[in-house]
């Protein structure tokens, strides 16, 4: 749904960059390089830049050759946006330090963060979590998780003049807690966030879910994903 319409928001005219959370931001030379480098035989564009700027771990490579793709064919940047899983484990043990340094922390509010903002963070860790971790492990995860907000934020800020699509999980555009809390007040006005939730899920979410445009899908049969954490 997500890859169908950004194709004709592109067929009609636009021509935003395309931010991926599931390239790691210092990949991006790695992913100029393999977008004009000659190809080996056999192989197309879209799946050597993936194998060589490195799709983080646990994403479907599937589910994001069309949009890698679509970007090739009308020749739009593509930005390697999200934090490291190793950067974003720095900050959970350490403090953000470990991933921006001290003025730039300052800049961005990260040394004033209100309490309430934390606690909304741990509470959405959790419950990613499926309310299965120690409360002493949710400080650190959700520093983890505030750290690969701003860093995606400060990915696509160079492009909002020209427009463009992040393409991140629905925690990470949440208008509260998420990516638009980084953005200054002129850039959150330009920009729209879309959740996609399944039906079950908005049906429970107490207060309305925090983004622009909520779109309903249908329910997906699948493994309960919390079984595999209760067995670890």
């Amino acid at each position: 749904m997500r890859a169908q319409a950004l194709r004709r928001l592109v067929e009609r005219g636009a021509r935003p960059a395309v931010a991926f959370e599931q390239f790691d931001r210092e990949r991006q030379a790695d992913l100029d390089r393999a977008r004009g480098s000659a190809l080996p035989a056999g192989v197309a564009r879209a799946d050597y830049i993936a194998a060589q700027a490195g799709l983080a771990k646990g994403w479907n490579w599937n589910f994001y050759r069309p949009y890698l793709q679509l970007a090739l064919d009308y020749d739009l940047p593509i930005v390697a946006a999200n934090l490291s899983r190793a950067d974003a484990t720095r900050v959970a043990k350490q403090d953000f330090s470990a991933a921006f340094d001290r003025s730039f922390q300052a800049e961005h509010g990260l040394d004033r963060l209100s309490p309430e903002f934390l606690r909304e963070h741990e509470r959405a860790v959790a419950i990613g979590h499926c309310n299965l971790m120690p409360e002493s492990m949710l400080p650190a995860l959700a520093r983890a998780q505030i750290a690969r907000d701003l860093a995606l934020a400060m990915a696509i800020r160079p492009y909002i003049g020209r427009g463009v699509v992040l393409l991140a999980g629905n925690g990470h555009v949440r208008n509260d807690i998420g990516v638009p809390f980084f953005l200054s007040a002129d850039e959150r006005a330009r920009a729209i966030t879309i959740g996609l939730l399944e039906k079950r899920a908005a049906q429970t979410h107490e207060p309305p879910p925090p983004f622009d445009v909520v779109i309903l899908t249908p329910v997906q049969p699948r493994e309960d994903p919390c079984e595999k954490l209760r067995r670890r």
